[in-house]
């Protein structure tokens, strides 16, 4: 499939997505490091507190709470 044709799908709105190789598809700055913090118990409780009323997990909580404060940070 020719770039013009592919364009032309894709601006319609149609699905292009068998026409792609998702295999190799990377997000740049989007990939994943696995890390340990320690955390005191009370704080422990605390997230899993709030992810339970959230319904979420534990580490989604961390994660969104650590980028709203460092987009913050580059704000400043």
């Amino acid at each position: 499939m020719k770039a013009k044709e592919f364009d032309k799908k894709f601006n319609e709105g149609k699905n292009i997505k068998k026409y792609l190789d998702l295999s190799k598809a990377r997000r740049p700055e989007q990939e994943q490091k696995r890390i340990n913090v320690d955390f005191p118990i009370w704080m422990v409780h605390s997230l899993d507190k709030e992810a339970k009323r959230l319904g979420v997990p534990r580490q989604s909580i961390i994660k969104v709470w650590v980028a709203e404060r460092l987009g913050e940070a580059i704000a400043k």
